[in-house]
This record gives structure tokens, sequence and C-alpha cells, in this order.
């Protein structure tokens, strides 16, 4: 398991490698979990939905229904990718995606927006924004799980 060192010379593994370490399963230890993947949306049912096609392709998801419970869990685990809504009550996906960035960096982790409001200039702005994909709505939730197996393949 990679490990890095702290200036005092203390040994530090990052939490998603121990815990692929503990979740190993029987001979040969493969792991039980596929990538992990964050869906942020108000919307249980597109939640859901995601959810259930992601983990069928062998994905392990959470999720979180607003941007706050979202940042929650980016203090948790660090995801392989986020899927994350545009248009949530109090912090939109936009100020989420700002966060996670002044966190972790840009690109660190690979996001990809959804939005129900979409104009020509969305898709750019996601772009500027760093965001790796944006699909507006209503989208086909089967092109968000293609669009996530194409940056993050199981």
């Amino acid at each position: 398991m990679p490990a890095f060192y702290t200036p005092g010379g203390h040994r530090r593994y990052r939490r998603l490698d121990l815990d692929n370490f503990l979740n190993r399963s029987g001979p040969g230890g493969a792991a039980k979990q596929g990538p992990i993947v964050l869906i942020v949306d108000d919307d249980e049912r597109v939640r859901e939905y995601v959810r259930v096609n992601l983990e069928m392709e062998g994905y392990s998801v959470r999720e979180a229904s607003s941007a706050e419970q979202g940042l929650a869990v980016l203090e948790e685990v660090s995801p392989d990718l986020v899927l994350l809504d545009v248009m949530m009550p109090e912090v939109d996906g936009w100020e989420m995606l700002r966060r996670v960035q002044e966190r972790h960096g840009v690109g660190a982790i690979p996001v990809v927006m959804f939005s129900g409001k979409v104009d020509e200039e969305s898709a750019d702005d996601a772009a500027a924004r760093g965001a790796q994909g944006f699909l507006g709505k209503p989208f086909d939730p089967q092109q968000l799980i293609e669009h996530a197996k194409q940056l993050l393949p199981a």
C-alpha cells in the first residue's frame, strides 16, 4: 500500500488506500469495491437511478442531496469522480465545484456537471470552470452513466 511521510518522519496512508486494503476479499486480495463515484443532486429519483446503474457496473457510489452534504462526504472519502447537479437549494453546484477545487486542486477529482437550465454557454462555462463534462436536463440518466464510464472505467 502506497504511503507518504510527514516532515517528522511519520508514515501516513490515504484514507481511500486504507479502506481498499481493509475491504480486500479472499484469495488474491481483489478489492470488493470499484471506483468511487459521488452523486450530488437534490432529486432523490435521479440519485437512485444513477446509483443503481453504476453499482450494477461495479462502481461504489456515495450520495448527497445538497452541496453541503457533498462537501461533508468529500471529507470522509476521496471519490474518483463527482457527478454534480448545478441547480440546488442554498449552495449551487458551481459553488460546490469551486470549493472542491479549492480543497483538492483543479482537476484532481474529475467532475461532470448537469443542469435543467441549459443554454449555449453552459457547457463552455463548465469547461472554463474546470469540469470534465456537462449534460443538460432533461437527459437520459444513461447518458450520465455512459459519461462516467468513459471518464472512469470500472
